[in-house]
């Protein structure tokens, strides 16, 4: 899917509806609001596309991981790990929200955390396998980043049968309240805050 593709099969499902504003959580890297590589599995484009000027609005884009750590958050300092094609990563801490490219990041055997955790990884493992190096993966990030809460989202995360304590399973209805607030102007103030 290209991002004209995308604009044009939204507006066609929102026809009649009113927005003033569109959030759009993005499966790559998103700097300054701006997209930074076309994802892996879409198609070209997404760099310099005009998302305003498409969908006649302001409009925020986010990464996907991130705009779901967003909608799931509860204070502190908490790790979102997305768990699906690839391992989508976000950090929020003290209301600021940072998100992270932790899946391209050296793991084991020469692989990457994405490569175990990931979709390939859940293929190539067997369920019981990928579960151990979830749970790995999640002890390693919780211990360096030093999180008292870690959030599991993604498509696989329901995959998960048994969670270590300070993980909860998160969802992707959380990434609409992420997407709501991106917008709310009561809590803006510092660089991805989110109070």
């Amino acid at each position: 899917m290209t991002p004209r593709q995308m604009v044009t099969q939204v507006r066609k499902a929102t026809a009649g509806w009113k927005y003033d504003v569109v959030s759009i959580g993005y499966p790559g890297p998103v700097l300054h609001g701006k997209p930074v590589n076309d994802p892996k599995n879409l198609g070209h484009g997404w760099v310099g596309f005009n998302f305003k000027r498409a969908f006649g609005c302001p409009v925020k884009v986010i990464n996907d991981a991130a705009m779901q750590a967003l909608g799931s958050y509860r204070g502190g300092r908490m790790l979102f790990l997305g768990l699906g094609t690839g391992l989508g990563c976000a950090l929020i801490v003290d209301d600021v929200l940072e998100p992270m490219e932790l899946a391209h990041l050296p793991y084991k055997k020469g692989r990457t955390y994405e490569e175990y955790v990931g979709e390939a990884g859940r293929k190539r493992l067997g369920k019981t396998k990928w579960r151990r190096s979830v749970i790995d993966v999640v002890n390693r990030l919780k211990a360096a980043l030093e999180v008292n809460d870690v959030v599991l989202g993604g498509g696989n995360a329901r995959r998960m049968k048994h969670l270590p304590a300070g993980v909860r399973l998160g969802s992707n209805e959380f990434a609409f309240a992420g997407a709501y607030r991106l917008w709310d102007q009561r809590k803006a103030g510092r660089r991805g805050s989110v109070r």
